[in-house]
């Protein structure tokens, strides 16, 4: 796979391009540029690599969104089990990696993904009660964290677990980005631990910056024309796309 430390101006080119577009997802729903920027990356500079790519500008994005808001005093009472769960498991996650064929995270990831996004756009309603949100938070977290390890990507089945909440959309949004923040810290922690994170990829990681950046401020201004139901459609349907975009993909690297 090619070094994007040491690429030409096309690679370059398509990286930022990349990262453009995954900022701009994530400012209109909240989440997707590891996902997004991981997917295409991997195709380009293998998935190890891109995993390191992701890393400051997820960090400074999901930094960035865990402070907008103004929900922190509502949210990290109710939401710390989870959280912690989600990051104690992440290197587990990243152990694993290492030992699976590439691909077949991908697939399982954009499988659960679809198979939760399809229901839940025919009308299918879940709801956690109070009583039960730290239990079952606990075990999100932990399944959370394995996955967030094995493939890059933070979304399930925490996000699934935060809408179950029955959070508005800017408390969603906020406790989306505390979630992805602490995962991202520790997934570049568990990344060096296993001898996974390259130094140019490092370099060429807070070079995208920028670009992941201004494509959050665009999705940003687009997001707040969307109403409150809009906004739900809006992630399940991101949800179902990023699933059928990640299964083909799990496939392709496994054959």
């Amino acid at each position: 796979m090619t070094d994007l430390g040491a690429a030409g101006p096309g690679l370059i080119l398509i990286a930022v391009l990349v990262f453009l577009s995954a900022g701009f997802i994530k400012g209109l729903v909240g989440f997707g540029l590891p996902t997004i920027g991981l997917g295409l990356m991997t195709v380009f500079v293998g998935v190890e690599k891109a995993m390191v790519l992701i890393l400051w500008p997820a960090f400074l994005t999901n930094l960035w969104q865990s402070l907008s808001g103004g929900y922190l005093r509502v949210l990290l009472p109710r939401l710390w089990p989870f959280l912690v769960s989600a990051v104690v498991m992440l290197a587990a996650g990243t152990f694993i990696l290492t030992q699976l064929p590439e691909g077949a995270a991908d697939l399982l990831l954009g499988i659960l993904m679809v198979s939760y996004a399809v229901p839940m756009l025919a009308g299918l309603v879940l709801h956690i009660p109070e009583n039960r949100v730290v239990p079952v938070g606990v075990v999100v977290g932990l399944v959370n964290g394995v996955l967030s390890g094995l493939t890059g990507s933070y979304t399930v089945p925490g996000v699934m677990y935060l809408q179950a909440l029955g959070l508005t959309r800017d408390e969603l949004i906020q406790a989306m980005g505390l979630l992805f923040l602490l995962s991202t810290t520790a997934l570049g922690i568990s990344l060096g631990g296993f001898g996974l994170m390259g130094g140019q990829e490092a370099v060429a990681s807070a070079g995208l910056v920028v670009p992941a950046l201004s494509g959050v401020w665009f999705g940003q201004r687009t997001r707040k024309k969307v109403s409150e139901a809009g906004f739900r459609r809006l992630v399940l349907a991101a949800i179902l796309a990023l699933g059928l975009y990640l299964i083909p993909l799990g496939l392709w690297r496994l054959l």
